[in-house]
């Protein structure tokens, strides 16, 4: 079992940053791969990026490719997402989540509760 709780979002103004983080508990983590999804008010969860269970591989979504960069610290059972240049359409409740099948799957076993990105003009 696997608990995932997300912190670092909160509003920010357009083209600025912001790095959330994802702090897992339980040994099995470090064996997982672990991605990012989002959901904007009215629309259905989007998948952001994922990166592999050692940093090696990291994917992401188009409509975020060369802006945010997926990280993690095995160490300290965390994972990153650093968003720059954020957009107003980057507003979302951002979700961290792994395990079970994916990202062969894009349905992760575990999930975090998530947190909001506000991103304003």
């Amino acid at each position: 079992q696997v608990q995932l709780v997300e912190s670092g979002g909160g509003l920010v103004q357009t083209g600025g940053s912001l790095r959330l983080s994802c702090a897992a508990s339980g040994r099995t983590f470090s064996s997982l791969a672990m991605g990012w999804f989002r959901q904007a008010p009215g629309k259905e969860r989007e998948f952001v990026g994922y990166i592999s269970w050692n940093g090696g591989t990291t994917t992401y979504s188009n409509s975020v490719k060369g802006r945010f960069t997926i990280s993690r610290d095995n160490a300290k059972n965390t994972v990153y997402l650093q968003m720059n240049s954020l957009k107003r359409e980057d507003t979302a409740v951002y979700y961290c989540a792994g395990g079970g099948l994916f990202p062969a799957t894009m349905n992760p076993l575990y999930w975090g509760q998530g947190t909001q990105v506000t991103v304003s003009s």
